[in-house]
């Protein structure tokens, strides 16, 4: 496991016990202890993590509650590597629809590759990745960019998305639930994914593990109105992630072809 991708686990198996020792965080990641602690280290200057006597406490809100700006920076290494692998699924000359998130941001980065496309962004911060790239068509949806996520929300984006259709919708996801489907945190955003799922011949959502077993505040669609779900493995890992093994399975009954990078 590199050093990136060993940060983003410590992270999250911080953020995910309301505290978490060192000892703990040895074993489950195998490293030794003095790796553990350099790397709490390393998370406590970024100020992600607060150490306390024998081991860590997380530091940062829930990344519901964060704005982009605050989320960039979170698993990087995982995200930029759920967005290669999303990347390589859009087919040349492919119509995308490119959702708003920090994930979608590395999608954005890796799409230059696949070039030719069309590429409509949801995100201003997407429109930055990837303006002036060769080979890359890019139209930015009209709306009103959400404060503090950057995200192009409102009636004018919806009314943008009614006049378009695409071959693919790369779609960011605040929350995916056995039960209770696809959500998001904003009514807003909300809205403009249940858009962007009508005007897409197919639809990939792409979320890391963090996401799985999560029911956000407003119903986006069902499971089944994904085609394929590109996140990470540790979605695989109970002891991390309790919600993910039962999401995983709850989704290939419903038929989404999920995979795990």
């Amino acid at each position: 496991m590199g050093v990136a991708n060993r940060l983003d686990l410590t992270l999250r198996l911080v953020q995910g016990s309301d505290r978490v020792s060192v000892s703990e965080l040895s074993h489950r990641l195998g490293v030794s202890e003095m790796t553990v602690r350099r790397d709490l280290d390393a998370l406590e200057r970024q100020g992600l993590v607060r150490r306390v006597h024998g081991g860590a406490v997380a530091t940062r809100p829930r990344e519901e509650d964060a704005g982009f700006s605050a989320r960039e920076p979170w698993q990087t290494a995982t995200k930029d590597r759920l967005g290669a692998a999303v990347a390589g699924l859009v087919e040349p000359g492919s119509r995308v629809l490119l959702d708003a998130g920090t994930t979608t941001v590395h999608v954005a980065e890796h799409l230059a590759a696949r070039a030719p496309l069309t590429v409509a962004v949801l995100s201003l911060q997407a429109a930055l990745s990837l303006a002036d790239r060769p080979g890359i068509d890019l139209l930015v949806v009209g709306g009103r960019s959400r404060p503090g996520e950057r995200s192009l929300v409102g009636p004018l984006a919806l009314r943008t998305l009614e006049s378009l259709a695409f071959d693919c919708f790369v779609m960011s996801i605040g929350g995916v639930h056995a039960e209770h489907g696809w959500s998001e945190f904003s009514l807003d955003d909300a809205a403009v994914k249940q858009a962007g799922l009508t005007r897409a011949t197919r639809t990939i959502a792409v979320a890391d593990a963090t996401k799985l077993g999560v029911r956000a505040f407003s119903r986006v669609a069902p499971l089944d109105a994904v085609d394929r779900f590109v996140t990470d493995r540790a979605a695989e890992d109970a002891a991390t992630h309790p919600g993910g093994p039962a999401t995983l399975e709850a989704l290939r009954d419903a038929g989404v072809d999920s995979l795990l990078v």
